[in-house]
């Protein structure tokens, strides 16, 4: 087992996109799961986001920033992205299967030419 020199990478999120991802994930119709999917967090992180934002720990500090600012993320896009992550794992799992029907079809070959040779001998 290779030695870790390093510490593990956190990332920092700014308050103002912690604060729209929870009113992102406030939206009616939307779920937690969705947006933190979308937004590529934890969902227990969001979650710790919103109490926060009920708490009146989370606010944000009102300036404008560069990030979620530029492009909202709607419901419908997170749909988008959450079904586009199934359909990848999918073709993912088929593709395994694949490999594997290949590996056995190549060891069947393999044996039956190794048959072959023993029954010319």
């Amino acid at each position: 087992m290779p030695k870790v020199t390093q510490p593990r990478k956190t990332w920092k999120y700014t308050k103002d996109f912690k604060v729209n991802a929870v009113k992102l994930s406030l939206q009616e119709g939307v779920q937690v799961k969705e947006v933190a999917e979308g937004l590529d967090i934890h969902p227990f992180m969001l979650s710790r986001w919103r109490k926060e934002y009920r708490e009146g720990t989370l606010q944000g500090d009102g300036k404008k920033r560069v990030g979620m600012n530029k492009k909202t993320i709607n419901s419908r896009e997170l749909k988008e992205n959450a079904r586009l992550k199934k359909q990848i794992e999918k073709l993912k799992q088929e593709n395994d299967l694949l490999k594997k029907w290949q590996r056995y079809l190549a060891e069947q070959h393999q044996k039956d030419l190794n048959l072959s040779k023993d029954t010319e001998k």
